[in-house]
């Protein structure tokens, strides 16, 4: 406007134009005057505000997100523990499974924001993240590794990543944890952590489980994640297996090494930088707390770091002490179990009602075993001496919320104890049924003294070293054994005393399908399966092959199953549909996985086909299970499946007496099957002295 003022005539004397333009002139040095010194005073206020934005970003509290990746639930349980860990420390923490996490929209946010990202993830077998993990491995992968992409693009993000493996994976132990780390340090995130590589299997774990390892590296961490919540620079070093191959030069002089993507190596964050920027009151925390730099530990203070670290394991509720072995039930499997209703006993066994015991209990019918051999399902008890298992099977009942492992590595309980535990737990939850309304007062008398001994729990009894003493105890009381293996373990079926029946689980017929139901931890998990089927052939007793039909996964391998059937030549093969648990995050089977009976019956049907020592000789439509059983049970046209009991207890009384002399086979303590049990009849191996039941839909 000022210039425009000054190009319009001004009518009149010379000298009033000459003051028009002296004030015309004034104005605009006034004006630019004016300007000037706002715009000083905006660039001064700019630079206090942002001055007072550092400072106060500095000093404000970093946002904690937890994602975990996880099917069997651990990752979850892992993440709310540490979560209630921040909490206790006065601090927020978010827990968030990363399948309900739009990473490409909100991880660059995290980074922008300047939060911590802790993950917590899971590798499997074949060195794979969680199937509901999947798509934001993938992404991360792509991203650092893609070389259009710039590498700073998590600056200003800081993380932590905790490993749930298990070391007899090889070198696809804790593979998923150790990429993840590697590629948002790749990306330019701030490592505040040394990674967790947690490890499933007790024999190599560093504290002798997989929640040990996580409960040691998180009380060891947590002075560190303190100071990062507060907004402290700290940093810490990665995994050594994976530094060697990022690092492809180093500088002594500077301390730092490099990789070949241009990022930095995760040995070179020397842990003395963070020092520089402590105060006098952090230096005096340290002091007070006893700990210092988050990799190195003085040598005066290393039994100062014992001691506490120790203690810390005590107050968390982890048992064992020393380099000795450590109870197999830890804390977090306690709590897990017994929500499932499990009676637990001593450190590594435990007992559990059945249904069918329930169900007979109120003569509604029995299980699948009272239509095939003759068990009364009321004085049944199902017990286990090890709650461990060799295999990760994707149809497990129990979710797989047991512990894993190649070979006994835990304290022992004596079988003694064991036995007395599992009577006394049994006959607990039985009288839990006293003047229940249907239990007839009959069979809850009989109940009382359980005859039957299910050794197919959870876990696998047989790595239980003692496992023939307790066999002993159980014959010594006249307590039939029934004992369920997974083929895993063929020097234990040699060694193993006789048992009223043995069972192994054959649960595909090919070395990759097997692989897949089973997901076995042993590496030579198909020599030991065959050896375990051959072992079978030996034992003079009463010997099953149970398969487990999981449609589309093993249905359609019938000639593989007759082969083998050839190495073991058992007395009988139960074939079984698999039984639909619920939703699981242990594996993704469905009902669509679930045959139908008639489906069974074809299978069946086919198999026996080509086995022509076999015969159909019962079914139990209920339990959607059917018995093929070897010729030499029928005499004279009629099938004798069941168990004379009490000549059994006879004959192993003799055995046992005679140091295993006096031998005996299956053929001596057979019995015949009744009308309704066989394979045809109306019934469909309903017993007609029970009361069928049925449930009143909703409509």
């Amino acid at each position: 406007m000022l210039e425009k003022l000054i190009e319009v005539p001004i009518r009149g004397s010379p000298w009033k134009n000459a003051v028009l333009w002296t004030l015309a002139a004034g104005g605009v040095a006034w004006a630019l005057s004016w300007q000037l010194k706002l715009q000083e005073k905006n660039c001064l206020k700019n630079s206090n505000t942002a001055l007072q934005s550092k400072v106060s970003k500095s000093k404000q509290k970093r946002k904690v997100k937890i994602l975990f990746g996880s099917q069997t639930g651990k990752g979850k349980a892992f993440s709310n523990i540490l979560q209630q860990k921040i909490l206790n420390l006065g601090y927020d923490a978010e827990v968030i499974d990363v399948k309900c996490y739009d990473h490409e929209k909100n991880f660059q946010s995290e980074a922008g924001e300047g939060n911590i990202c802790i993950v917590i993830i899971s590798t499997y077998t074949d060195g794979q993240p969680p199937e509901s993990a999947q798509w934001f491995y993938t992404w991360l992968k792509d991203v650092a590794e893609d070389f259009r992409v710039t590498k700073s693009t998590l600056a200003g993000l800081h993380f932590a990543v905790v490993g749930l493996g298990n070391s007899l994976y090889g070198d696809n132990f804790n593979a998923v944890a150790k990429k993840m780390d590697d590629w948002l340090h790749t990306l330019s995130a701030n490592r505040i952590l040394t990674p967790c590589l947690a490890d499933e299997n007790v024999i190599n774990s560093e504290h002798k489980g997989l929640q040990e390892d996580f409960e040691a590296w998180l009380e060891s961490s947590l002075h560190n994640l303190k100071r990062a919540i507060e907004g402290r620079k700290v940093t810490a070093k990665g995994c050594k297996s994976t530094c060697k191959k990022q690092c492809s030069s180093k500088t002594k002089k500077e301390g730092e090494e490099k990789d070949e993507a241009g990022g930095k190596c995760s040995s070179d964050e020397d842990s003395n930088h963070e020092d520089e920027m402590m105060s006098d009151e952090d230096d005096e925390e340290e002091q007070k707390s006893g700990q210092g730099s988050a990799n190195v530990v003085d040598l005066e203070d290393l039994g100062k770091v014992m001691h506490q670290a120790a203690q810390a394991k005590r107050q968390n509720g982890i048992v064992g002490s020393g380099d000795g072995p450590r109870d197999m039930i830890t804390p977090l499997l306690r709590e897990s179990l017994e929500k499932q209703g499990y009676k637990l006993i001593g450190s590594h066994s435990g007992v559990k009602l059945c249904r069918w015991t329930k169900s007979m209990l109120r003569g509604r019918g029995g299980c699948y075993k009272h239509t095939f051999y003759g068990i009364e399902s009321h004085r049944c008890m199902e017990t286990t001496p090890s709650l461990a298992c060799a295999n990760k099977c994707v149809f497990c009942w129990r979710h797989h919320t047991n512990p894993v492992g190649t070979e006994w590595k835990w304290t022992m309980d004596e079988p003694q104890a064991i036995f007395d535990g599992a009577l006394n737990n049994h006959t607990k939850l039985i009288k839990q049924f006293r003047g229940v309304p249907g239990v007839k007062p009959d069979r809850f008398a009989e109940a009382m003294t359980p005859q039957h001994c299910a050794l197919s729990l959870v876990g696998e009894p047989i790595m239980y070293p003692q496992i023939n003493q307790f066999i002993r105890l159980l014959h010594g009381r006249h307590i039939s054994s029934f004992l369920v293996t997974n083929a895993q373990f063929p020097q234990e079926i040699r060694d193993l005393l006789p048992v009223t029946q043995l069972y192994v689980s054959v649960d595909a017929a090919t070395k990759d399908s097997l692989k897949k139901i089973d997901r076995p931890l042993f590496k030579d998990f198909w020599q030991r399966f065959i050896d375990s089927l051959t072992a079978l052939r030996d034992k003079g007793q009463r010997t099953v092959y149970r398969l487990t039909l999981v449609k589309a996964w093993n249905t359609e391998e019938l000639d593989n199953y007759a082969k083998l059937v050839s190495l073991g030549n058992p007395d009988f093969i139960e074939v079984k549909g698999v039984t639909y648990c619920g939703e699981s995050k242990a594996s993704n089977l469905t009902m669509e996985n679930v045959p139908w009976h008639e489906e069974v019956v074809k299978f069946v049907k086919e198999l026996e086909s080509r086995l022509p020592d076999y015969g159909l000789a019962s079914e139990h439509e209920h339990s959607n299970c059917l018995l093929l059983a070897h010729n030499k049970f029928k005499r004279d046209g009629h099938w004798w499946t069941w168990i004379d009991y009490p000549k059994f207890h006879e004959l192993w009384h003799k055995y046992d007496k005679s140091e295993g002399k006096e031998t005996f086979s299956s053929s001596d303590y057979m019995a015949p099957t009744p009308h309704w049990a066989v394979f045809g009849a109306a019934e469909q191996g309903f017993d007609p002295a029970e009361t069928r039941f049925y449930r009143n839909k909703k409509s």
